[in-house]
């Protein structure tokens, strides 16, 4: 039996060595064999030659898997699903504020329950100041209502997960991914346990409030037709509003001889209806958008260099 440690990083130089040690002293004595999948995101610092240290140390089966460019987080976890080898497979960050001794936790719930082919863990208690708690609080609720696949309120992508539901993530090969809600949508049976995050070893985090908005965005786009009935909603909301606004200008000529409002009426309606025409094609578009991403076929990452320390040599295995 063995366990794959996936670990995307980008720019991670200061920590790769650092959560390597950590983990092996926590899985040396495991029932279980263990190796490293690290994944390169395209780093612009010395995280590659870091990583070929930890190859060159024969200690622990590494295998190393490094972008051409920077092609995202999303990217990195499906890589290192790919090139993983274990029956079971962890995704843990680099930067040590996810501890491997949890993934230990996890890895002894999995082993003791064989029916269990996930185990999730999550934020109990959030150390992100309080308007950042509310906002993500609100996402998770919000994409929870509108999607038809369920979310658990603060559950990030650390987890460990059985081979079978490993390979069912796979069969997915769609361009823009959102892992959270591709690995609610395959099912399987899934345990949450709490964590508490712990500091960064080195570095600052790599998710500023614009990055995480459009990944919260993404999610929502991803996983949910929500917005285009909405826009389907208002253009109906809109005319059915018109057309009774219509009778009661005309019973109020007819009747009253009351005059038609004029300019500010008219600016106003034209404003408020051409505001929510522009508003639906926004969001019609981003659709499309991704519709046209799709389409184009184009491959979600693309491999630069292998290393792997099994290998005979151990030295670049090429481009994959």
């Amino acid at each position: 039996m063995k366990l794959s440690l996936v670990v995307p990083c980008y720019n991670e130089e200061g920590n790769v060595r650092a959560f390597y040690d950590a983990a092996k002293a926590v899985f040396a004595a495991a029932p279980y064999a263990c190796e490293f999948v690290f994944v390169d995101d395209g780093s612009a610092d010395g995280t590659f030659r870091e990583l070929q240290k930890l190859i060159a140390l024969h200690e622990m089966p590494v295998k190393v898997v490094s972008f051409s460019r920077n092609f995202g987080k999303e990217s990195a976890i499906y890589a290192g699903l790919r090139n993983a080898s274990g029956d079971y497979v962890s995704l843990i960050d680099a930067d040590l504020q996810q501890r491997p001794e949890v993934v230990r936790q996890m890895m002894d719930i999995l082993l003791d329950e064989p029916d269990c082919d996930c185990v999730v863990a999550y934020q109990e208690k959030r150390r992100e100041g309080g308007l950042m708690t509310a906002m993500k609080r609100g996402f998770y609720r919000l994409i929870d209502r509108m999607s038809d696949v369920r979310f658990h309120e603060n559950a990030s992508d650390f987890r460990t997960l059985s081979r079978r539901m490993v390979n069912a993530i796979l069969e997915m090969g769609e361009y823009h991914r959102f892992s959270k809600g591709l690995f609610a949508w395959v099912g399987f049976s899934v345990r949450y346990i709490p964590y508490e995050v712990q500091a960064r070893t080195s570095g600052e985090s790599k998710w500023s409030v614009r990055k995480l908005f459009r990944y919260a965005f993404d999610g929502i786009l991803s996983f949910s037709t929500a917005p285009l009935r909405a826009v389907t909603v208002c253009g109906a909301g809109s005319a059915f509003a018109a057309f009774v606004y219509l009778i009661v200008v005309i019973v109020q000529k007819l009747t009253a001889g009351i005059a038609v409002p004029g300019y500010a009426t008219i600016v106003v309606l034209l404003l408020f209806l051409g505001g929510l025409q522009l508003l639906g094609l926004g969001i019609i578009g981003e659709y499309v958008g991704k519709i046209y991403m799709e389409c184009k076929k184009r491959p979600i990452y693309i491999v630069r260099t292998v290393l792997d320390s099994e290998a005979s040599d151990g030295k670049d295995q090429g481009a994959v």
